[in-house]
């Protein structure tokens, strides 16, 4: 039996997933494309306690997403949203607030995978348990070797792209058809 799928990412899991800078996920998250989530011991905010899963926001800790990657590791929040809720809530206990590690910075794997289809990303596992993909990659990759094999390679890399896409369209009835960027990254 398999490992069901993965719930959270950590933001350096993302980074390197997705090939970019802390910086720009920091931005991304600012700009409510998804949260920044850590887990928290109970914090006193004003009369109400508030304990477990939170967002973060990224411009409060700002310090710790910078470009050059000379900033700390660990900041001090003193704002949280609690999940399910749109107000932020001021930690008023500790008087401080709590501290906070990049490192336990979290992003939950369903808005990973939305923003990925969003922005039409080829996720980089692509095997293994708990996996799905709507495309049949090593079936295209056959079609490709015995293309290759009996024809030769095409004069253009466009031309050999909009081949397997017509190996898709033929496979799917014309339903599933990867685009072309999503091609010749495999």
């Amino acid at each position: 039996m398999g490992l069901p799928p993965r719930v959270y990412f950590t933001v350096h899991e993302v980074t390197a997933r997705w090939g970019c800078n802390i910086a720009d996920v920091a931005g991304w998250a600012d700009a409510g494309r998804f949260r920044i989530l850590t887990g928290i011991p109970a914090v006193r905010c004003g009369d109400e306690v508030v304990a477990g899963k939170v967002v973060l926001s990224p411009m409060e800790l700002l310090p710790l997403f910078r470009r050059c990657g000379t900033g700390p590791t660990e900041g001090v929040m003193r704002r949280i949203q609690p999940m399910g809720r749109q107000d932020w809530l001021l930690i008023t206990d500790p008087a401080g607030g709590i501290p906070v590690a990049v490192a336990d910075m979290l992003i939950l794997a369903e808005e990973v995978h939305a923003f990925e289809e969003e922005n039409e990303m080829v996720r980089r596992v692509t095997s293994g348990p708990g996996v799905t993909t709507p495309y049949d990659w090593e079936g295209m990759m056959v079609a490709l070797i015995h293309r290759i094999h009996e024809q030769g390679l095409p004069a253009t890399q466009a031309e050999l792209v909009a081949e397997m896409q017509d190996w898709f369209a033929d496979q799917s009835d014309g339903r599933k058809i990867p685009d072309s960027r999503s091609v010749r990254r495999r």
